[in-house]
């Protein structure tokens, strides 16, 4: 191993003079080509590499994976810009040190030799300005890397430069975390560490044994071919790591204790507490990143995915056995993908699997209910009654002037297609779904309460509570804006400022020491982001209004397009008017959408961005709070227009409604508004879980990734021999970076309200979720294991505020289908005629009841047809209205306060009935399964025990070594000494034992 001196950072034996010379004429040697192995083992004496990489840990080094020895492994990359150096001079290095000292002495040396300075250009004094200022400003930026740098060794971290690479204007810092860190850091973040005590898990006996173990046997192909997703009997006792209880723990293999996601995790933790102290103003690593002082910061992937000679490793294995399309019906490996990616991430696809899974059972009773209306359509008697041959009931034209009178039997298809949803089967599935949400969110309760067990998280609620969030650079830095905004107000005036020079030296001295904690003393007060939550409010109900205004758009586009179609004269385009108008106004609507859910997700970021949340965990939640009200209501304001309001606001012939004194309010069919309400839903979720779900995610990420390689000016046809030479760091660098689940968990929020909110319209949404969530799983798997940079692995016990949204929609969701059953579907007025008004207790005649009676004399002067098809005096249209014969024409009739009152009556009742289902669906689940409280009260009996034998270990020792004598003073004592062992974590209960 290398030597480092303590004073400059260089080998030993080494002076400054040497050094200098010897990389300079290797420089000027070879101006334009990198430095090679051989040259540093000849020109500077580095003969320890020939000794110390042997050729199996000289390929890994290769690959990035190792620093420059091939012992030490890369655990996170810092990625910095620099300037590109001319063919003239070529001062690109990768060595395992890069100190002040060094570099000093380098330039030392370049001076010694009597090179030339670099003749400065002459030209316009403006450019050689602001060449200058950019020169200080990349030196400042270097004299911040150094520094934080120099800390990070200070903190025990090991680190390598590479500038010498093939990416070009981009250089590398390597970090490593030696052992001793690594136990220091897992000791601060309360790390839980298996030990060495293992014990056997209780297994279930009797007639539940029997089951498992056939649904075992018959499930045993749908698991994948990973060992961490087999069921083990026997588990690690886990236990917070220490330094002075490393006995408790199998350090045989001191490499893969902590493995490479914990390893991470622990530099980026080091990395949040390292700071720049020498400036005015401290900064902290995310303002170092916010400014540019660093351009990334990353960890490594495992390795390589495919290839040659390709080492196992869990990245491959995740890439064959989760990211692939052939293993589709396979379980996911949730294990790994926790061991890989973390807990968060792994809880995120935990929850998507058993939402996928839950979506089987919602589907195919979904499919029955569609199945049941497609085979009881031709027993439907209104349905009937409309086709019926003989059936000549003439109805009000559908618009003025171009609009002519028709016939009912020509809303034949539109009736018999809308029993295939509106028909008493619906009202059933909506009170399935209900409950189906209720169980699916105490499943997926026990779900997590499971993986918690298993991943060792129990208790990590109150360790939570204990770590302190890290500020964010944004943050920060307008905390230091604030700051020097009131040391501007105070300063003195220059007079004061000459009188104190005789005192300067102290004067710097404290000026610093208040820069370091000026920052810390500052926060951002609501003053402080008033404007910004003034903001946030008005844009906010901006693009609510946006959102309103393009719905309102689209119902005057079907306004107009259908008088224009109607005026038509090719008869078959007459004939489709509905749907056309139908189909390309959920298109638009569906375009819209889209475009909509762009714009309002980089709006969201933007005023987040405004409010300047001090932690991450606070942007994140704000950010996903903005994000859902915005793509919430862009995504079902449509939906929600066509299932209440449309056909409402209509009027009746002779006294219309009208928009801008001239766009008459559309009607509903007359089977209803239900059908047009399934074709909006269905174009909307398919195309959103089309496009943006999957075509999205697809060409996005290559499409960046492409113009990435083309900055970088990669040509497409060295791109795969260029790949093949890449560190594993540089490979990285190009992938995209992780934004965080908050794209992932919304779309499947918004699916999981298409499925619930109005699945009374449309019972096939289950189906056409679980079709999309079957590649999505895979899709999404395939992002993360080979599109995107490796995440930092982050703890969590939940799924966090989604869980709460999700609660929130199922609740939302009864409500929403009880008004859908009872207001948007003709359910309650056939319920209401066949108990009231039908003379035999049929549907014979219900059609005719729905009607009334409009005389055409009554029209407004100009409203009335131009071209009559049929000469009449009596027109119909779907209302409950007093005939123009009665006393009070046109009135509201007592049948339609009668239709009302059961409409408003069955919301009442459905809503509590099935809420009250829901709750006892809740209360009957347990939220942790019996076994795991079994087994967790086992772990902690357990560790008890465990420390129980350590002490009385440490007192038998204590015996052997000590007199008598002294036996008999240490067992006066040996109570105390027993009760300070035992661990502050465990319960009082079992304390109370000893």
């Amino acid at each position: 191993m290398w030597q480092r001196s303590p004073s400059d950072g260089k080998m030993a034996g080494e002076t400054p003079e040497s050094s200098g010379t010897s990389l300079l004429h290797d420089a000027e040697a070879t101006p334009s080509k990198p430095r090679h192995f051989l040259k540093d083992v000849i020109f500077h004496g580095k003969f320890q590499l020939l000794n110390c990489l042997t050729p199996e840990e000289n390929t890994g080094c290769q690959h990035g994976l190792y620093f420059q020895d091939g012992e030490r492994r890369v655990d996170y990359i810092l990625t910095y810009h620099i300037k590109k150096p001319s063919s003239s001079r070529s001062n690109r290095q990768s060595s395992r040190f890069t100190d002040n000292a060094f570099t000093r002495s380098l330039r030392r040396g370049t001076a010694r030799l009597g090179r030339a300075p670099t003749p400065q250009p002459r030209g316009d004094p403006e450019v050689a300005s602001q060449d200058h200022s950019m020169d200080y400003h990349v030196d400042d930026k270097r004299l911040h890397r150094e520094e934080f740098e120099g800390n990070l060794r200070d903190m025990g971290m090991e680190l390598e430069k590479d500038e010498d690479t093939k990416t070009p204007g981009v250089g590398f810092v390597k970090i490593h975390a030696p052992w001793h860190v690594l136990c220091r850091e897992a000791e601060f973040m309360k790390l839980k560490m298996p030990t060495k005590k293992v014990y056997e898990m209780k297994q279930s006996t009797g007639v539940g044994a029997k089951i498992n173990t056939l649904v075992n046997k018959v499930t045993e192909p749908l698991y994948p071919n990973v060992e961490d997703n087999r069921t083990h009997n026997v588990k690690h006792l886990s236990y917070m790591f220490s330094r002075e209880k490393q006995h408790l723990f199998d350090l045989s293999d001191r490499d893969s204790f902590f493995d490479s996601k914990t390893r991470a995790s622990i530099v980026f933790e080091v990395l949040k507490r390292t700071k720049c102290t020498k400036a005015k103003y401290s900064m902290g690593f995310t303002s170092l990143l916010g400014s540019g002082v660093y351009t990334d910061a990353y960890p490594l992937h495992d390795g390589d995915l495919d290839g040659e000679n390709v080492e196992p490793n869990d990245r491959k294995l995740l890439y064959e056995e989760w990211a692939s399309y052939s293993v589709f019906y396979k379980y996911q490996p949730i294990g790994l993908v926790r061991k890989y990616f973390g807990e968060k991430i792994g809880l995120y696809f935990a929850w998507l699997g058993l939402y996928t899974q839950m979506l089987i059972p919602a589907s195919l009773v979904g499919v029955i209910v569609f199945l049941y209306g497609c085979a009881t359509v031709d027993d439907n008697i209104p349905s009937m009654e409309i086709c019926h041959p003989k059936n000549n009931i003439t109805m009000c034209p559908l618009c003025d002037r171009a609009c002519s009178y028709w016939k009912l039997k020509e809303a034949c298809g539109t009736a018999r297609a809308s029993h295939l949803f509106d028909n008493p089967a619906t009202v059933f599935f909506s009170i399935f779904m209900a409950l189906w949400a209720a169980m699916f969110m105490e499943h997926w309760k026990r779900r997590q309460m499971r993986l918690n067990y298993e991943w060792d998280l129990t208790g990590f609620e109150e360790e939570e509570e204990e770590l302190k969030d890290h500020p964010r650079a944004e943050y920060e830095l307008r905390v230091m804006q604030k700051s020097l905004k009131k040391e501007h107000k105070t300063q003195k005036n220059p007079t004061e400022i000459a009188e104190e020079t005789t005192n300067k030296w102290k004067q710097t001295v404290q000026s610093a020491m208040a820069g370091l904690k000026l920052t810390e003393k500052e926060k951002l007060t609501c003053k402080d982001r008033l404007p910004a939550y003034m903001t946030n409010v008005v844009m906010m109900l901006l693009m609510i209004g946006v959102t309103f205004a393009i719905v309102f758009g689209v119902i005057l586009y079907r306004i107009s397009t259908k008088t224009a179609l109607h005026m038509s004269n090719n008869p078959t385009t007459r004939s489709n008017v509905r749907l056309t108008v139908k189909t390309t106004a959920a298109i638009i609507n569906l375009v819209v959408i889209l475009i909509l859910d762009e714009v309002y997700g980089a709006v969201a970021r933007w005023l987040t961005v405004l409010e300047v949340p001090k932690t991450d965990k606070s942007f994140e939640e704000r950010l996903i709070f903005k994000t859902f009200i915005l793509k919430f209501v862009n995504a079902f304001t449509p939906i929600i227009y066509i299932a209440f309001f449309r056909g409402r606001l209509v009027g009746r012939p002779g006294s219309y409604l009208y928009v801008f004194e001239s766009y008459r309010m559309e009607e509903c069919a007359h089977g209803g508004c239900l059908m047009e309400l399934c074709i909006q839903l269905s174009i909307t979720m398919l195309g959103k879980q089309l496009i943006q779900n999957n075509l999205f995610e697809i060409g996005i990420p290559k499409l960046k990734k492409l113009i990435r390689y083309i900055k970088s000016k990669r040509r497409s046809f060295q791109e795969e021999e260029r790949e093949k030479k890449l560190q594993r760091y540089e490979t990285d660098h190009f992938l995209e970076p992780f934004a965080g689940l908050t794209p992932e968990y919304m779309e499947m929020i918004i699916q999981f309200g298409f499925v619930t909110l109005f699945v009374a319209s449309f019972p096939l949404a289950p189906l056409f979720a679980l079709l999309n969530n079957i590649i999505e799983i895979r899709l999404d798997a395939k992002k993360f294991v080979a599109e995107l940079r490796r995440p930092v692995a982050a703890r969590a016990k939940d799924i966090g505020i989604w869980y709460n949204l999700l609660r929130a929609v199922a609740k939302v969701a009864v409500i929403i289908n009880a008004f859908v059953i009872s207001f948007t579907s003709d359910f309650i007025p056939r319920l209401v005629y066949q108990y009231m008004y039908s003379p035999d207790g049929s549907m014979h005649g219900f059609v005719n009841h729905t009607l009334s009676y409009f005389n055409v004399s009554n029209f407004q002067d100009g409203k009335e047809p131009m071209d009559p098809q049929h000469q009449v005096e009596m027109c119909r249209y779907k209302d409950y209205r007093e005939p123009p014969w009665s006393n009070t024409p046109y009135v509201i009739s007592k049948e339609f306060w009668a239709v009302l009152a059961a409409r408003l009556a069955f919301v009442i009742v459905f809503q509590n009935v099935v809420m009250l289902m829901s709750d006892i669906v809740d209360w009957l689940i347990p939220d942790i399964p019996k076994d795991i409280s079994l087994q967790i009260h086992k772990e902690k009996i357990l560790m008890v025990e465990l420390f129980m034998k350590e002490e009385q270990g440490k007192i038998q020792f204590i015996d052997s070594m000590m007199p008598c004598g002294g036996k008999e003073k240490r067992n006066n004592h040996a109570p105390i000494a027993r009760s300070r062992s035992i661990p502050h974590t465990h319960s009082h209960t079992h304390a109370n034992n000893f």
